[in-house]
């Protein structure tokens, strides 16, 4: 599930498709989605694009300035192509989004929030190897 960025549609888009390289467009706007890739979010978009969504949600909460932040950020990326349409992966920059991040309690960062039927189900603090995301992930999945 694929949420627009220009009208705010949901659109299932099949995951072989993402893979085959191919680029979804909105089923509502035709606008192109940015299949395999992490959204922002902001304060205003955040309960529509994280909490309405139907499938599990990753939120990379970030800043610019933030040296592990950018270490980490390859991963992530990574891992929105994978799990595309089985998991949401968006970046929430804690600079731009004070209420999100006070909201969360979001006091280091990196960290990555794992949210399921918009409830926070489990939080990694600090740079994480991809293969320890992916079992938080699965848990979240299953």
């Amino acid at each position: 599930m694929i949420g627009c960025p220009a009208c705010g549609a949901t659109n299932r888009v099949p995951a072989d498709k993402i893979a085959r390289g191919l680029a979804p467009v909105c089923g509502k706007c035709r606008a192109p989605l940015p299949a395999g890739k992490p959204q922002p979010v902001t304060d205003a978009s955040f309960a529509r694009d994280v909490e309405g969504s139907p499938v599990p949600v990753l939120v990379d909460a970030w800043a610019p300035w933030c040296g592990p932040c950018h270490m980490i950020a390859p991963v992530i990326d990574q891992l929105a192509t994978e799990l595309a349409g089985r998991v949401r992966v968006v970046k929430l920059n804690v600079d731009d989004n004070p209420q999100t991040a006070a909201r969360f309690d979001l006091r280091s960062i990196p960290t990555l929030l794992v949210l399921k039927a918009g409830r926070e189900v489990d939080r990694l603090v600090g740079v994480q190897p991809k293969q320890e995301i992916v079992r938080r992930l699965e848990r979240a999945l299953g």
